[in-house]
């Protein structure tokens, strides 16, 4: 494979938009020459089916040589589901930002707190962050995990962390059977997407495939 990655497709989280990535995008293409695509899907009222289904196309459009991802929180969910429906897409490594690979406490405590925090966090979390799941990376690509240990974020007000978590996941949330390093932050779930360590992390894990 090739170590000097140019397209990487970023997917950002719940309720975020992909504009978020500016300064994550800034600092890949002025310092390390990729060119960053932001992916957009509605995140409270799509299912994951259709937001994957979304996502190839949105690849397809790209036709890159090689394809690396950046997932931001679900987004790291949604790249997963991505790659168990289309496994044969350009080969290229995968980073996940503050994305919990098991039931997410602040997600579960939220949810139970009143009928419409469950309808705001919508059909997507519900289907991936609420329900007991073991998630393995099997798939012929890298994946680097970056966690955050800044508690600054809501989540933590309904997790209730007794351990280092970046305010909204815990860093034991975010480790995943089969990825091929991860490494904590000092920073928060937000801030990890404004943060010039975060994207020297990332940047370095997607040309060589370690941190």
């Amino acid at each position: 494979m090739n170590d000097k990655p140019s397209d990487v497709v970023y997917v950002h989280g719940l309720w975020l938009t992909g504009a978020e990535s500016v300064f994550l995008r800034r600092r890949l293409e002025r310092e390390h020459g990729m060119r960053l695509h932001a992916f957009r899907y509605p995140t409270v009222r799509a299912s994951m089916r259709d937001i994957t289904e979304r996502l190839h196309g949105f690849v397809q459009e790209l036709q890159p040589r090689h394809l690396h991802f950046i997932g931001h929180s679900l987004g790291g969910l949604v790249i997963y589901r991505y790659l168990e429906r289309f496994p044969q897409e350009k080969l290229g490594r995968v980073v996940f930002l503050g994305t919990p690979s098991v039931t997410s406490r602040a997600a579960v405590n939220a949810a139970r707190k009143a009928a419409w925090i469950s309808r705001l966090i919508g059909q997507c979390v519900a289907e991936e962050l609420l329900v007991d799941r073991e998630r393995r990376w099997t798939f012929a690509r890298d994946l680097g995990i970056i966690a955050g240990t800044r508690r600054r974020g809501l989540g933590q007000f309904f997790a209730g962390f007794d351990e280092d978590s970046d305010g909204t996941i815990a860093v034991s949330e975010t480790r995943m059977v089969g990825a091929t390093d991860h490494v904590s932050m000092p920073v928060s779930h937000t801030g990890m997407l404004m943060s010039d360590d975060v994207a020297r992390a990332a940047a370095t894990f997607l040309k060589g495939g370690r941190f």
